[in-house]
């Protein structure tokens, strides 16, 4: 743990001296590590710190006019606790041994017991505030600019009316809070979660008890102490010593519904005490700031949505640029296309391959999760899928190939079903791959259903995954249906699934429409289950028919 003095010289000065080696000496002698000749009150060897395992003790040298620690005459080596006070001659020096961590931020609060307000403690709320600003108000007969709160407070209000960014407004609630009340030094501090956080301050190197942090955020009240050189809870205590605070005032920056941080501002020089008056005046300041910090808050918010929404719309219409505007014609099979997504952008995808000789390839991807992260993977995906879909080849090494590139940049949170397949116009066959994906459902001419089951496992998940080619003929009049779980987990507002089931009845009841009057039949009967209730996921289905 870093140890450190903090000394008051005799000429007033404040200095600070790292306790480092095992013993440091102070005394008008030269002979002394720390020697001050000009302190008549000090012997020639005073007194002496050393080290005693892992704490640091003092011990007076013999000295002629005593050592004190905390007022108290030092007879024996004594071992140091944090915040003790030693004085000799004209020195105080007090023992800071967390002072490393407490340089390392603007602010930082030192726990204290917890006592009751002392006769110099002023302690109130907004709702005493406002009651004791009219009450003056009445008192001196003034007019509505003819006091100097209510000057504060109109010049508070004007301040505070103008469009400033977020970043601006906090150094201008500051300079406010210090002219208000003539203070010297202070701090905005603004929560963000659970911590205080520094948004502007004046001087340096504040030190502020976790009592009265507490009281001001727990109990919404403020908190003013006209000399805490005097005052029960901050006498003696290292903070006061070192930066000389006689009056602090501290006041929550208050809205209607909560509190969002403080206000602290103090005199380390005696030049005025604050006043209850200007505790009240404070406490409406910061009441005032509360709401204009909020209201900016929420323009902020609003633009950044504004923005996001801009950017996702343009993001949709690039995603959509990658779908198929509609399905390609090719001779001998009927094919159609739908893609919804549940938000702005979504993460599923299709696409179809036509071939020069009478061969078309399917595809249909579904990225685990939704929006954003799920449709910047399917973009990806895309183009992956266009580079090897130009010649397929074998599909068992067209998967494997697909899953190694895709493992290469997968989130390990992430992974891809994805269905891939090439029908022979000609012939009727069909050759596929599946790598986890929702089993395709092939409807015969007769009615006849069945799923084609097999394949491997999800993308981008286990770079060496085994997959394997299969084959399936179909006859004419015969359809293939590939679909996302969007369709088949589909909610209505009882929350129940719209299922296979009902999913292949829709398929056989209308398989003898075109590929595309039988997506719109799906979609239809779709819609119709979920009766308003919210879609859940992206819905992608890409019908082809043999005629």
């Amino acid at each position: 743990m870093h140890r450190e003095l903090l000394i008051q010289c005799p000429d007033g000065q404040m200095k600070t001296v790292p306790l480092t080696g095992e013993r440091i000496s102070f005394g008008r002698s030269s002979a002394a590590e720390l020697s001050f000749p000009e302190d008549a009150g000090l012997s020639r060897q005073h007194f002496a710190f050393e080290i005693q395992g892992e704490d640091w003790t003092v011990q007076d040298l013999g000295s002629k006019n005593g050592t004190f620690v905390n007022n108290i005459p030092l007879k024996a080596k004594l071992i140091l606790n944090p915040g003790d006070r030693v004085t000799a001659g004209h020195l105080v020096i007090v023992y800071c041994p967390d002072a490393e961590n407490a340089a390392s931020g603007v602010v930082v609060f030192e726990g204290e017991e917890n006592k009751s307000p002392s006769t110099s403690t002023v302690v109130t709320s907004l709702e005493g505030a406002l009651s004791a600003n009219q009450t003056m108000q009445m008192d001196r007969g003034a007019g509505p600019r003819g006091s100097a709160p209510m000057q504060a407070l109109i010049r508070a209000g004007q301040e505070l009316s103008e469009n400033r960014p977020l970043s601006e407004l906090f150094p201008v609630i500051l300079d406010l809070a210090i002219q208000a009340v003539n203070a010297q030094r202070g701090v905005v501090l603004i929560l963000e979660g659970d911590s205080l956080v520094p948004k502007a301050y004046k001087g340096e190197g504040f030190r502020i008890s976790t009592g009265v942090r507490d009281r001001v955020l727990n109990d919404k009240t403020s908190i003013l102490v006209r000399d805490a050189q005097l005052d029960d809870a901050f006498k003696g205590r290292m903070s006061i010593v070192e930066q000389k605070v006689h009056t602090m005032m501290a006041v929550p920056l208050q809205t209607k519904e909560r509190i969002i941080g403080l206000i602290y501002v103090d005199s380390p020089f005696v030049l005025r005490e604050f006043t209850k008056d200007d505790l009240n005046l404070l406490s409406v300041m910061g009441h005032i700031a509360a709401i204009r910090v909020e209201n900016a808050r929420l323009a902020e918010i609003e633009q950044t949505e504004r923005i996001m929404q801009r950017d996702l719309s343009q993001a949709a219409e690039i995603q959509r640029g990658m779908l198929p505007a509609q399905a390609p014609e090719v001779a001998g099979t009927d094919l159609a296309g739908f893609n919804a997504a549940c938000r702005t952008v979504g993460g599923d995808y299709y696409d179809f391959f036509p071939f020069p000789n009478g061969r078309v390839a399917m595809a249909l991807g579904d990225v685990s999760g939704k929006g954003l992260p799920a449709s910047l993977m399917m973009m990806a995906l895309h183009a992956r899928v266009q580079v090897l879909a130009e010649e397929p080849g074998n599909l068992a090494t067209f998967m494997t190939r697909l899953n190694k590139a895709t493992c290469a940049q997968c989130p390990s949170n992430r992974f891809i079903t994805f269905f891939f397949c090439v029908l022979d116009t000609a012939s009727g066959e069909l050759t596929f791959a599946n790598a986890g994906h929702n089993p395709p459902i092939l409807v015969r001419a007769s009615g006849e259903a069945q799923m084609l089951e097999g394949g491997g496992p999800v993308l981008g998940i286990l770079p060496t995954a085994p997959y394997g080619e299969q084959r399936v003929h179909l006859d004419a009049g015969d359809m293939l249906v590939l679909y996302s779980d969007g369709v088949t987990e589909a909610n209505n507002a009882a929350y129940d699934e719209y299922g296979e089931g009902r999913f292949i009845e829709v398929l056989k009841r209308y398989r003898e429409a075109p590929a595309a009057a039988i997506v719109d039949a799906v979609t239809h009967d779709l819609s119709e289950f979920a009766a308003g209730a919210p879609q859940a996921d992206d819905i992608t289905l890409v019908v082809a028919k043999r005629v």
